[in-house]
């Protein structure tokens, strides 16, 4: 059962569900870096249709000024609880950080998750919005985002016995295990974040949870050649 709902969860939204935001600009070459984003509601749909409106709820609290969500599902009677957080964001602060840090709790569960493997997009921006108002992404190239999006829905997800033949878990254990400065696990972590979508359900929360344990491994090294020092 628990399987069936993580396939659920899991599933691509629709291209046409998936929106852009510009989060750089170069203004001197009328581009802009466009990262793709679903909106809280589609997150809502999609936990109303696998968990059912009574299956999910949240609950928010604050810790080092961020915004934590919870984020419960109930599964074979019990709830199950997972949580991300976020920062104010420019436009309405509270309210932008209590739908980021939702977004981001349903991404633990596997919603949208994928479209972290896409990355930012450089984009051409809209000449018309050279009027005063703000930048926006040029209409011609919503085709082109449309067709990125699918490909990336697209991509095979591994069986659990294939990806245990690939020797998966032990390639990426080790390679984070290798790692000794949080420049060299970060951009592990940024591989690994993309291979993620094509690892069965299974290998997610325990390579995740190694990487936090690598991470602690190399701050505590790190603070004790401080503290000798």
């Amino acid at each position: 059962m628990m399987d069936d709902i993580f396939d659920r969860l899991f599933q691509p939204f629709e291209p046409g569900e998936v929106h852009w935001r510009l989060t750089a600009l170069d203004l001197a070459s009328g581009r802009g870096l466009a990262l793709a984003y679903v909106d809280a509601r589609d997150v809502m749909d999609r936990l109303d249709v696998v968990a059912g409106p009574e299956g999910w709820q949240c609950r928010y609290s604050h810790a080092e000024g961020k915004t934590v969500c919870e984020l419960g599902l109930r599964v074979a009677g019990e709830w199950l609880w997972k949580a991300d957080g976020a920062g104010d964001t420019d436009v309405e602060a509270e309210k932008g950080a209590l739908s980021d840090a939702f977004k981001r709790a349903a991404v633990r569960w596997g919603i949208g998750r994928y479209l972290y493997g896409i990355g930012p997009v450089w984009v051409a921006l809209d000449p018309a919005a050279d009027d005063g108002s703000a930048p926006a992404i040029a209409p011609r190239e919503f085709a082109r985002l449309r067709r990125i999006i699918g490909a990336a829905t697209g991509i095979p997800r591994k069986s659990s016995a294939q990806a245990k033949r690939d020797g998966d878990f032990e390639y990426w254990s080790a390679r984070l295990e290798a790692e000794d400065t949080l420049e060299g696990l970060g951009a592990v972590g940024r591989d690994l974040k993309r291979a993620l979508y094509n690892l069965p359900h299974a290998f997610h929360e325990p390579l995740e949870n190694a990487y936090l344990l690598a991470r602690e491994r190399i701050l505590g090294a790190q603070w004790t050649v401080h503290s000798a020092a």
